[in-house]
């Protein structure tokens, strides 16, 4: 189907043109004709097929058919990362360059009144992740009585990050449902997530595709076993081997993840990293110089893994596996987007291997496995020192040790003996030994009972 065929306003199709589409992805063609009515909707469909231009060509038809003076938010869409939400922003400018329509993008971690004052100027599409608004929100920054149109990003994710209460408290101060127009897109809809779309959406029609196969099509996966020692000798035996142009690597903690970019770079492999605690801008500028090609190859934990779209990402390597089976989908899904080619690579060590039979239930394939030769593994590379944990820094400062091992080192009270002690505390002692012995030679004896007194025997 193409974009063409469909009730679209003149203003959104030129932007899709000036995108680059013509055609309707699948989710796009089962979705489009039904919210182009008006009608709710709760879209599942694989990573990386056009959820989000399909829920933003919904939403400025739908602004565009209804007036409304400048000034107030008409449009909210939640996202569950900082990532995401200016992955829309960029989306929704360039599909909406001819609308009219002014689009802000509202996180944390970037200049706090530049983004307030934008909101006080006016917007008509706010795309935010819920801490941020919920804090302009409470400040009555801006309104949300006038919203017609909302959208939840990535919904299942909002679980997994603990967003669901400030979820909830956000869509308690919208306009009642049946007064606005609600759309939900996620690569996973569970039965939370159902209970939420039902609760505060109008009657959602529910739209799969294909549901049965959960990772693109055209991702070629490949499962290496190895130990842990090995990893990395791999690791570099397969970037070697593969002439891999633009990787991206996930990794389970920030810790591991800043060792593999010390030993990478160490060993002529130009990276960087972007894990939770980067500094927000300093993350923009990573995914910048990734998405422009300055920069080969990205290493990433699963704050990078959902809703990212870079154009050319050529392979994917789980150097850990994750935990989460839905995770791998999500990882293995920033390669072959839009159509695309790629190939995911997955190293399975003593730990990794116990998740392997989740995951290639939940993806209801067989992952196919490769057995490294000797001379893949590359032996004479450069070594690195492993970071420190925090809590070896701490214990490395001035009076950093833990109460544990203060304790431990606590030497035992001296008891200082009798013939050194001071002047003051000897007198003090013997006065004390004076008055002891005193009391002990005037202590009087009990007579027996019945024993009279001599005087008074004498008397008789």
């Amino acid at each position: 189907m193409r974009f063409d065929e469909l009730p679209i306003p003149g203003q959104v199709l030129r932007g899709i043109a000036e995108a680059g589409f013509s055609e309707c992805t699948p989710i796009q063609e089962q979705t489009l004709p039904i919210t182009l009515t008006g009608t709710d909707i709760a879209g599942q469909a694989q990573t990386g097929t056009g959820k989000t231009a399909a829920f933003l060509i919904s939403l400025f038809t739908r602004l565009l058919a209804n007036e409304h003076p400048a000034g107030r938010p008409r449009a909210l869409i939640l996202a569950p990362t900082r990532e995401l939400v200016v992955q829309i922003e960029a989306d929704a400018k360039q599909l909406g360059a001819h609308c009219g329509f002014a689009v802000q993008a509202i996180y944390g971690g970037v200049d706090y009144m530049k983004q307030k004052n934008a909101l006080l100027d006016g917007a008509d599409v706010i795309v935010g992740t819920p801490g941020r608004l919920i804090d302009y929100l409470k400040q009555k920054i801006y309104s949300l009585k006038d919203i017609e149109v909302l959208v939840i990003d990535e919904a299942d994710r909002m679980f997994d990050l603990g967003f669901i209460a400030d979820l909830r408290f956000i869509l308690r101060k919208l306009p009642p449902f049946e007064k606005r127009q609600n759309l939900m897109f996620s690569a996973t809809l569970n039965p939370r997530v159902m209970e939420l779309a039902y609760e505060f959406m109008n009657s959602p029609t529910r739209v799969s595709v294909n549901p049965e196969s959960m990772t693109a099509e055209r991702v070629e996966q490949l499962l290496f076993h190895c130990s842990r020692k090995e990893k990395f000798s791999l690791l570099l035996g397969l970037l070697r081997r593969e002439g891999m142009a633009r990787t991206m690597i996930f990794m389970n903690t920030k810790r591991e993840a800043e060792h593999l970019h010390n030993l990478l770079n160490a060993n002529n492999f130009p990276c960087k990293v972007i894990s939770g605690d980067v500094e927000q801008r300093k993350r923009m500028k990573i995914l910048d110089d990734f998405k422009d090609g300055s920069l080969p190859i990205l290493i990433a934990t699963d704050v990078a893994s959902r809703g990212l779209h870079i154009d050319g990402v050529s392979h994917v390597i789980n150097y850990d596996l994750p935990q989460d089976c839905e995770d791998y989908v999500h990882r293995i899904g920033r390669t072959a987007r839009a159509g695309a080619e790629g190939k995911a690579i997955s190293l399975a060590d003593e730990d990794g291997a116990f998740f392997l039979e989740a995951i290639e239930e939940y993806i209801k394939a067989k992952i196919p496995t490769e057995w490294a030769d000797d001379e893949l593994y590359v032996l004479d590379y450069v070594r690195t020192a492993r970071p420190k944990r925090v809590q070896d820094i701490k214990r490395d400062k001035p009076g950093g040790a833990r109460a544990s091992d203060r304790d431990r080192k606590r030497p035992a009270p001296r008891v200082t003996p009798a013939a050194v002690r001071p002047p003051v505390i000897k007198a003090a002692a013997e006065a004390a030994d004076g008055n002891s012995e005193k009391k002990k030679r005037t202590r009087r004896k009990k007579k027996p009972a019945g024993e009279k007194p001599a005087e008074q025997s004498g008397q008789e």
